[in-house]
């Protein structure tokens, strides 16, 4: 697969030297508050997903996210599709902006709008979902942009600093998508 490139923004694939940045940013509390993960990760268990990532079907391999800077490129975060449904054309993303000095930025949104080009147009699918915590309004204000719409909630289905939350379930279809690009030329 070939780099997609955005107007401040590109997905590539994952290389081993982006390792020793993700084990950082999957140590920052900051960072992970709104991820699934809640325990403490080793060099190694990064470096073991990094090679589990090898294994996986192409269209499910991470890609990572880089900012443009200077004449250059740097390492923000990474992004993957998963769950991919090849009957119903669907699959679910993940997101992980960890460079927490470019925040608010718009640069989450610009990279789940690639991600939703490629799902579509590259990948052919119908249907894109993800998961939210209710208590993580920027992200959900991020995909809401992108022209996600709100499916449900899993009431009490995080459990994280000692107390239960909600996770809300978000989509975007394929006609939603394109009418969504349109209005927004």
């Amino acid at each position: 697969m070939s780099i997609i490139y955005g107007e401040r923004i590109r997905l590539r694939a994952v290389e081993r030297e982006d390792v020793k940045k993700f084990f950082e940013w999957v140590n920052d509390p900051e960072v992970t508050a709104g991820l699934s993960l809640y325990l403490p990760m080793s060099m190694t268990d990064e470096e073991r997903w990094f090679e589990r990532t090898s294994t996986r079907a192409p269209d499910e391999k991470p890609f990572a996210i880089d900012v443009r800077a200077g004449d250059g490129w740097r390492l923000i975060g990474n992004c993957t599709f998963f769950d991919m449904d090849t009957v119903v054309h669907s699959a679910e993303i993940g997101i992980m902006i960890g460079e927490k000095a470019i925040w608010n930025q718009g640069l989450g949104t610009e990279t789940i709008s690639l991600l939703l080009r490629h799902g579509f147009e590259t990948l052919n699918l119908n249907r894109i979902a993800l998961k939210v915590y209710t208590d993580n309004p920027r992200a959900r204000r991020t995909y809401e942009k992108a022209g996600f719409v709100h499916e449900g909630t899993l009431r009490q289905a995080v459990y994280k600093h000692g107390k239960l939350g909600n996770i809300e379930l978000m989509s975007v279809l394929r006609s939603e998508w394109e009418a969504h690009r349109k209005e927004n030329r």
